[in-house]
């Protein structure tokens, strides 16, 4: 029962403020449940479930143990009264997600790490959300997360590339990216005025993950803080606050100080990051 006349599906009119859309075809709701492999057996996160379309297909998919934060009071009272949330296999917090302390969440439900992350995630808070999950430690595995799509083309970006910037840089130096699946504002209720795309987010092998995540979101915002200069110039105010010379410091690391951000690579980045984190 997912359609939009299930009983257990709160008709509630979405909020704008909150930036609400929501799905309810069971077809779309399997697939986005499903993105970032099987959940059967696993400890899911859930932000932003409200109605529960979303809930109801990844319980169905059979997670052991599903975490939904929810802001919104309507939703949240509602998904309390679901027979799996008397029974502890759905654990619902009623909180603003950006405050939440996922790890201590996830020690207090007694929940089975890493856990995986399948969200439809409210517009206005979604990159915010996205970047916190991505400097998070072990508790955390794949991600299926539904961005409006230049979000997640951002995301998935390559070097010299229209959409690569910051977010292509941190997202890749902890996970490998891709588009799963688009939609139109259609599918949506109500619907919004952009296509949405849904991002997954597996993450690297330990070894290939770059440690310094909160150097590297520095590092990227300075040089894509202003992307339409030459790194030397893009970089003289931050090389400045470490006590570097930017042409020199970029020269020592084997980069080009005339290049733009956009056109450098994974590598690069970690290694001018790595050179401010010793």
């Amino acid at each position: 029962m997912t359609d939009d006349n299930d009983p257990e599906l709160t008709q509630a009119p979405a909020r704008k403020a909150l930036g609400q859309h929501f799905l309810f075809d069971p077809s779309i709701l399997h697939r986005a449940a499903t993105a970032a492999g099987p959940v059967k057996g696993r400890t899911v996160i859930e932000v932003g479930p409200g109605p529960g379309g979303l809930t109801r297909a990844i319980l169905k998919e059979g997670a052991a143990k599903l975490i939904a934060v929810e802001t919104d009071p309507r939703f949240a009272s509602a998904l309390l009264d679901w027979p799996e949330a008397k029974d502890g296999r759905l654990v619902v917090i009623e909180k603003d997600a950006r405050k939440v302390k996922w790890q201590k969440v996830l020690e207090e439900a007694g929940a089975e790490t890493p856990a995986m992350v399948v969200a439809n995630l409210p517009y206005n808070v979604g990159t915010i959300l996205l970047i916190d999950w991505l400097k998070a430690g072990d508790w955390r595995g794949e991600m299926a997360l539904m961005f409006q799509k230049e979000v997640a083309q951002r995301i998935c970006a390559a070097p010299d590339t229209e959409h690569y910037g910051r977010l292509a840089v941190l997202a890749q130096a902890v996970t490998k990216p891709h588009i799963a699946f688009t939609l139109p504002p259609g599918a949506f209720k109500p619907p919004p005025k952009v296509d949405s795309a849904v991002a997954v987010l597996t993450p690297l092998p330990e070894a290939e993950r770059f440690p310094h995540l909160d150097k590297l979101e520095q590092v990227a915002g300075a040089a894509f803080g202003q992307r339409r200069k030459m790194l030397r110039a893009a970089l003289k105010p931050f090389a400045k606050r470490h006590g570097l010379k930017a042409e020199e410091w970029l020269k020592d690391l084997g980069i080009d100080p005339t290049a733009r951000a956009e056109t450098l690579t994974q590598a690069e980045f970690r290694r001018m990051a790595t050179s401010i984190a010793k």
